[in-house]
């Protein structure tokens, strides 16, 4: 499922239009978005936890030309899946 059929789906067990659920979905993402910028966790209780985790400077191989290279520390978001995910 893409965003628009998440969307639909929502318009459609809430009972509103596809504009307001897009609406409130742009708006939920941006709210974690920010959330998970500032360093913060973002948590959906049974279904999903986000945390920002620091990946250390590490050594690798250009697999082109098989040299020796550094790869850079970075932040990247970590998921975790819920129990009512499990399938």
């Amino acid at each position: 499922m893409n965003k628009t059929g998440l969307v639909e789906a929502t318009a459609l067990k809430a009972g509103v239009s596809k504009a307001e659920a897009a609406k409130v979905l742009d708006a939920a993402l941006e709210v974690a978005v920010e959330a998970l910028k500032k360093g913060e966790n973002v948590q959906l209780v049974g279904y999903v936890t986000l945390n920002v985790v620091q990946k250390p400077e590490r050594k690798g191989i250009n697999p082109l030309t098989k040299q020796a290279i550094v790869i850079p520390a970075k932040k990247v978001v970590k998921f975790k899946a819920g129990s009512k995910l499990a399938l």
